[in-house]
């Protein structure tokens, strides 16, 4: 029947995304919209897209070859997929699928000049809007040439660029089938495009509008700059009116012109403030009846505005989704206004987390957390509000962070976003932990592990016997008291004592004697730092490692071979038992631990022991026998001598005994606690792990009952999810499905370090002065200066380092600590001044400098670099 093989736009809605794809069916919903004008036409189907196909059963063959190919070997891609183009378009439309286009244009009238457009099943979604990635005809005119068209159109789903997209977004080349939309011809006075929430800031509030003359591919091949309008609230707020030289033109028989425009005209604006207006007000209609902000193309001619194509804008960052709170800011018009920090940048992963570990998260973190892209957000706009809570809030991440800090201030000069509340009445409660500074007593200490310690094997006993819905009602009682430990008064005094002592030894130590950043000295091997120790016992496994070649020889396999099952077979070589029990023994104490350790889903290193085994494998070649104990006496006795020659100096000054008794103790006091600071977040993590122990099992009991077909399908579940799941015995395969291709989506998004409810997204700027020219700016957070080769890396399974390499990450974690021992700096795009690289940068004497934008990718791999740890810049060497 050749009515499957054509379709009326009229007939289509958002449902047939299989028949018609994503653009033909984003027309069919568009044309039921009120007041929406769509130009007429029809689609010729994937029905029709499959038919051909299968007249040329060699495309099979190439289509497996393409799958296998680098997306990065672009001439290969460029090579087979121009191959599979000829292919489709030398296939002649049978004789049925012609006549029964042939009638739906006759529809259209006599001679009707045509738009004809591919419309593949995966282009303009949620997740990817594939735009420009197939090809768009305009003002073809006649039967033979529609054809001729639709036959391009098809093989446009194999243009290289097309390929490479979908290779990176993880689709399937075969999944994907190409429909056909083809219209009536607009021939505007004015053209382009409306985006309902601003592209580059992300505000929902502020719509975009792009405007030329003729036709507007030619905005969209960049052949003329438009005209800008910016809409808000009913007005324009800003515009720009390019000079317009060039428009494009149809041309009566067929065809397009690019045609000089008229110089009295070129500085005309294409559209009047009322119209941008009223183009906005179609819009905000189109993006209500969307869901979500759009990307839309439109025209104008005598009778008023077309909409030519609408699709998701999906380089956008999400909004969190909160519930209003009584009492909650309110800005203009009424809405209520919020204000989030980005959990990610404190905690140095700033990657999507999975359903799972998302709310694992919320349930055991100490404040409200939201969701956006995969990411978590805390919402400041209370503290924000009140003079006291805005100044705490401000010190507290411009300590940390100062592009956070800048961030939020970019939000509060804006007078009418947060509105000023009144302090609370004096007298009120007092904050848990906000009792004095804690003395430097290493008992003190040493009682928060030990308790951390009993917790921790009191979950390990407890959780044994528990399975099914008692094992949620269990853990539920479990995050209750993961929370106590992390909100005892005494851990969060011991934190801020550590922290206090830092801040004061480097703000007295830069007033008294002009020295920047002294504590990164002071603080060199202090004692029992979860995390730098870490680093060091991996040189200790290596010690075990290096005298037996064959042991050697054998963990060089595993690197190659990436097997998990190795140790059992590492125990039956020369020297090998020793070497498994030394990483055993260092797995038993630090196996929990992973990059990304945040988040429950990601898999740890007593799962995957071969992660360690490069960075084993790197302290063989790089160090000597006991490197270990060497290193943390280096550190030690440096910090020694420094504290003796701030204090000799010091003493030097008026009223020095004063100054150098005070600094004294606070030396005293930073030793004692700042090692302490990196152990609640090995707690936390060795929590975790129980729990994703004890989850895992309850998977795999799922997969046996034929429930699930994989454990880790479980990721993909909140916690909730997963529990109604094992009660029900029932998973819901859909949203299994829709879950991954959201996370694997949200891969392609940045997080900002503060969004608004409105949408902006802002990162902040340093807005110093004191950068070198073409030096990156950002901040000092372990001092002394180092040059050397950078190492661009994005894996730390992928790290390949010499020693005197200067690391250059997005972000590092604990688990980054084994690679610090063989570096001689740090640079970061993601940190702060307590965050764990920069603790360990300081630890371990690494000139560091972090939350430098774009770091990745303004420094090449192997560049030569000068890293100033005391200033904060860097300099990129000739």
């Amino acid at each position: 029947m050749t009515e499957q093989y054509v379709r009326d736009l009229q007939e289509i809605d958002g449902t047939r995304i299989a028949a018609v794809g994503g653009k033909a069916a984003h027309l069919g919903e568009l044309s039921r919209i009120e007041d929406i004008r769509v130009p007429g036409g029809f689609c010729v189907t994937t029905d029709a897209f499959r038919r051909i196909m299968a007249q040329a059963p060699s495309i099979d063959g190439q289509l497996d070859r393409l799958s296998r190919l680098d997306p990065d070997d672009r001439e290969a891609v460029r090579t087979l997929s121009a191959r599979i183009r000829r292919t489709v378009e030398e296939i002649a439309v049978p004789d049925d699928l012609a006549a029964a286009i042939t009638r739906a244009l006759g529809g259209l009238g006599d001679g009707a000049a045509c738009a004809v457009r591919s419309s593949a099943t995966a282009e303009d979604l949620p997740t990817a809007s594939f735009a420009g990635q197939q090809d768009t005809y305009l003002n073809v005119v006649g039967p033979a040439a529609v054809l001729r068209h639709i036959s391009r159109c098809w093989a446009s789903l194999f243009t290289e660029r097309a390929v490479v997209y979908r290779r990176r977004n993880g689709i399937d080349h075969r999944t994907v089938h190409m429909a056909v939309v083809v219209q009536q011809m607009v021939l505007p006075h004015a053209a382009g495009i409306l985006f309902t929430a601003d592209p580059v800031t992300g505000n929902r509030k502020v719509a975009t509008v792009d405007a030329g003359f003729g036709l507007g591919e030619a905005m969209v091949s960049g052949l003329v700059n438009p005209d800008v309008f910016k809409v808000r609230h009913g007005e324009v707020v800003a515009k720009v009116i390019a000079a317009k030289r060039r428009a494009l033109h149809a041309l009566p028989g067929g065809g397009t012109r690019e045609v000089a425009v008229d110089p009295r005209r070129q500085e005309q604006p294409a559209l009047t403030d009322a119209q941008a207006v009223r183009l906005v007000e179609l819009g905000r209609r189109i993006e209500a009846h969307f869901g979500s902000p759009q990307d839309i193309e439109w025209c104008l001619d005598d009778d008023g505005f077309q909409i030519v194509q609408s699709r998701p804008i999906t380089t956008l960052f999400p909004v969190p989704e909160t519930e209003t709170a009584p009492g909650s800011a309110s800005g203009t018009g009424g809405q209520e206004n919020h204000v989030y920090v980005s959990v990610g940048h404190q905690q140095m992963m700033t990657d999507p987390m999975r359903p799972l570990g998302l709310s694992m998260w919320q349930l055991t973190a100490m404040v409200p957390m939201h969701e956006a892209g995969g990411r978590l957000f805390v919402d400041v706009t209370g503290r924000l509000a009140s003079p006291a809570g805005r100044a705490a809030l401000l010190d507290v991440m411009g300590r940390g962070d100062p592009l956070v800090r800048d961030a939020l201030e970019t939000v509060l000069d804006r007078d009418d976003f947060v509105p000023s509340l009144p302090d609370a009445p004096p007298g009120g409660r007092p904050a848990a932990g906000a009792s004095a500074p804690a003395e430097p007593d290493p008992a003190i200490v040493t009682e928060l592990i030990e308790r951390s310690r009993a917790s921790v094997a009191a979950l390990e006993r407890d959780i044994r016997t528990k399975t099914g819905p008692a094992l949620f009602d269990f853990l539920r009682e479990a995050f209750a008291e993961h929370k106590r430990v992390l909100g005892d008064p005494l851990n969060l005094q011991a934190i801020m004592a550590g922290m206090e002592a830092t801040w004061w030894l480097n703000d007295r130590l830069l007033e008294w004697l002009g020295e920047k950043n002294a504590a990164d000295t002071l603080t060199l091997s202090a004692p029992g730092n979860i995390t730098s120790e870490m680093g060091l016992a991996l040189l200790d496994v290596a010690d075990a490692v290096r005298p037996h070649p064959e042991v050697v020889a054998f963990l060089q396999g595993v690197e190659r071979a990436g097997d998990d099952g190795f140790l059992d077979e590492l125990a039956k070589l020369a020297g090998g038992a020793g070497a498994r029990d030394a990483i055993e023994s260092y797995l038993d104490r630090y196996g929990m631990r992973c990059v990304g350790e945040i988040d429950i889903t990601r898999p740890r290193w007593r799962e995957r022991p071969s992660t360690l085994v490069p960075v084993i494998l790197d302290n063989v070649r790089i160090f000597g026998p006991g490197a270990a104990e060497r290193r943390f006496e280096q550190g030690r006795q440096k910090a020694r001598e420094k504290e003796q020659d701030v204090l000799s100096r010091l003493r030097a000054l008026p009223d020095g005994d004063r100054k150098a008794d005070g600094t004294e103790r606070m030396i005293a006091r930073v030793r004692t606690f700042i090692g302490y600071r990196e152990y609640p977040k090995y707690g936390i993590v060795s929590r975790s792990f129980v729990y994703k122990r004890a989850l895992l099992a309850e998977a795999g009991r799922l997969v046996r009952a034929g429930v699930l077909p994989e454990r880790e399908d479980v990721f993909y579940l909140t916690f909730q999810e997963f529990h109604d799941a094992v009660r029900a015995n029932r998973v819901d395969a859909r949203l299994v499905q829709r879950r991954k291709d959201a996370f694997r989506s949200y891969h392609a998004l940045t997080p900002p370090r503060v969004l608004t409810s409105d949408g902006e997204a802002l990162n902040g700027s340093y807005r110093r002065d004191d950068v070198p020219a073409g030096a990156l700016a950002g901040l000092p957070v372990s001092a002394g200066t180092v040059e050397g080769r950078a190492r661009v890396v994005l894996d730390m399974a992928e790290a390949d380092l010499e020693a005197g390499d200067i690391l250059v990450t997005t972000f590092t974690d604990p688990s980054w600590s084994p690679l610090f021992v063989g570096i001689a700096g740090l640079v970061t795009e993601v940190g702060g001044l307590m965050t764990h690289g920069a603790v360990i940068a300081r630890e371990y004497g690494l000139p560091a400098v972090v939350g430098v934008e774009r770091a990745t990718r303004l420094i090449r791999d192997g560049q030569r670099i000068r890293v100033h740890g005391t200033d904060g810049y860097i300099e990129i060497l000739p």
